[in-house]
């Protein structure tokens, strides 16, 4: 349930549809609000006194009996109907090695067992990414895990580390049951029997009243973490950002759902994952897509974290998923790509997600401040299907766009096989005027996916960029500094720096720490590149702090820490004087 204010802007009221001893409330100190909140209370007070003993144990007894009955019918599915399981969705397989699900740990001090860390990286860092809290009982993808985020805060040259999930509607509601009873789309069909049996029992839990994913969503929200109209943010792009706070003792606490103060008429029930924060005007630029018209919607919202009006993209005809875009000075940039939804493909006992490879991919341009699409226009680009964008930017005076970004090469392996995907940086040049590209080529013949930049060049045109090496098996075996201004002469020779980790390491997604953030004048890559590195054979995991001006990305501190962290998504650092700033 949302409660909107029209007055003066304020924190929206989610209140989610937990047992009452675990509701997650978000709410303004406004009078209003306070009385409404009361009354409420008092009613509510008022009809748990008139409830006959009876019926409500009547009623208890009626909901523990269809709870029990739905279990062993998902059990049942799993041990008779479920085909034999794909590599893709086999949890013996997937969550194995640092892959492997933690539980969670409170703040903990470390010990910086190499170098000092430096007092300009006080602040934390928070890293997002699928960690189940029950094993699997049939079918799993790597993305079905519930968003757990591990933190490092550090003050003063000391570090604190923890490790908490993201307590989504979804968490709370089957931890509270004991085992998973939401459905996933990457997953559940496994066969048409199966199926349909699932689709059948998802429609009966519903019916039920079992869970409610109108109203609460169903996301995990464990892709990334996003700073947002001054608040802090875990990300998932099947469901609505969830709010976080960062306590003084470097703790981690879910505050709730958020739909961005949206208008009472407009549906709004997902995001991306990957907002474009403009660091000048604190704006948040974001889209999300649909199985029906329209399939694409741009929005952005505004500093004060207000959601603007929704801009339809009715040109694009078939839902894509879209999982990353560019934006620039004026212009959002949307890939079209091979990766489709296709409902139809359930009836088959397939995901509804599949690849089409007879579609040919096109990138999308559109006014960063458009009100509708009028003025959108679309163009193919053949085998172009990014992971994740490094950056954009414009040039000759906005008659140029430049768009740099991680290229599925084998999109084909995407949903089953993205250990053979072959993720390579490519920059693609085209000409607003004529529509056309001017130029495409690939910058590393390395597999390098989850690009990270200097965070005040997003937008603008940047020389560096920081990547993980994927080698076969979904490693991550290292780390490069690719720079983005070396000529074409130089193709396929861009990485400038590397660090490979060692045998039996494996690293997390890097990201970028400029040394003086407010300085204007300062080279782009003087800062530090932190990552978490896992030693399988040390059973180990530090976190690691870079010069990132360094040709060999030296290691300037590394804290071993008191929990492993295993193989994530995305993250961000936060800095002491940001955080608390933060509402």
């Amino acid at each position: 349930m949302a409660i909107h204010q029209k007055s003066p802007l304020t924190k929206n009221i989610i209140i989610a549809n937990y047992p009452l001893k675990e509701i997650h409330v978000k709410m303004s100190f406004h009078e209003p609000v306070k009385k409404l909140i009361s009354s409420t209370t008092e009613r509510i007070k008022l009809k748990i006194k008139q409830i006959n003993p009876e019926f409500d144990y009547q009623n208890k007894k009626k909901k523990s009996l269809l709870a029990s009955t739905f279990k062993s019918l998902d059990d049942f599915i799993c041990d008779f109907m479920d085909l034999p399981l794909k590599p893709s969705i086999d949890p013996k397989i997937i969550l194995s090695g640092n892959l492997a699900p933690v539980d969670e740990l409170p703040p903990t001090a470390c010990e910086v067992v190499e170098g000092s860390l430096p007092s300009f990286l006080d602040g934390v860092y928070l890293l997002n990414g699928p960690n189940p809290q029950f094993k699997p009982r049939g079918p799993y993808h790597l993305f079905d895990g519930d968003g757990m985020i591990h933190i490092i805060k550090i003050n003063g040259g000391e570090a604190t580390f923890c490790s908490r999930y993201v307590k989504t509607y979804k968490y709370m509601l089957e931890r509270d049951v004991g085992y998973p009873i939401i459905p996933s789309p990457f997953s559940s069909f496994n066969g048409i029997m199966a199926s349909i049996a699932r689709v059948g029992l998802g429609v009966a839990r519903v019916v039920a009243g079992e869970f409610n994913p109108i109203i609460n969503g169903y996301g995990t929200a464990n892709t990334s973490v996003a700073v947002i109209g001054g608040k802090l943010y875990a990300l998932g792009e099947s469901d609505l950002p969830y709010e976080i706070k960062v306590t003084s003792d470097g703790d981690i606490r879910t505050l709730g759902r958020c739909d961005f103060h949206v208008a009472a008429t407009e549906e709004f029930l997902s995001m991306t994952a990957h907002p474009k924060i403009d660091q000048e005007t604190g704006e948040a630029f974001a889209f999300r897509y649909h199985i029906s018209s329209p399939r694409l919607t741009f929005f952005r919202i505004d500093s004060h974290g207000k959601k603007q009006p929704d801009v339809p993209i009715f040109s694009m005809k078939r839902t894509s998923l879209i999982h990353d875009f560019f934006v620039t000075k004026n212009y959002a940039v949307f890939n079209d790509v091979q990766m489709v939804i296709s409902p139809s493909e359930i009836l088959k006992g397939k995901p509804p997600m599949r690849i089409d490879l007879a579609k040919t991919p096109r990138i999308g341009v559109i006014k960063k401040y458009a009100k509708d699409e009028s003025e959108m226009w679309w163009l193919n680009i053949p085998q172009f299907n990014i992971s994740h964008t490094v950056n954009a930017w414009e040039e000759d005076g906005g008659d140029t766009l430049v768009v740099v970004a991680a290229n599925l090469s084998l999109v084909e392996q995407t949903l089953e096989r993205l250990d053979l995907a072959e993720v390579k940086m490519e920059e693609i040049r085209i000409s607003v005027k004529m529509k056309e590209i001017l130029f495409r080529r690939q910058l590393s013949t390395r597999v390098l996916d989850m690009p990270t930049i200097h965070p005040a060049y997003v937008g603008k045109k940047n020389r560096y960029a920081y990547a993980t090496q994927i080698a076969p098996l979904m490693m991550n075996i290292g780390l490069v500094k690719v720079d983005l201004s070396l000529s074409s002469d130089d193709s396929h020779n861009c990485v400038v720096a590397s660090r490979m980790y060692g045998p039996g390491c494996t690293g997390n997604e890097p990201f970028f720490i400029p040394r003086e953030p407010d300085n204007q004048t300062a080279d782009e890559d003087d800062g530090f590149v932190v990552v978490y590195v896992h030693d399988e054979n040390t059973q180990e995991t530090k976190f690691l702090v870079m010069d990132a001006k360094s040709p060999t990305l030296e290691i300037i501190a590394a804290v071993k820490l008191p929990g492993r962290v295993p193989t994530a998504f995305h993250g961000l650092f936060v800095s002491e004087s940001q955080l608390s700033k933060l509402l």
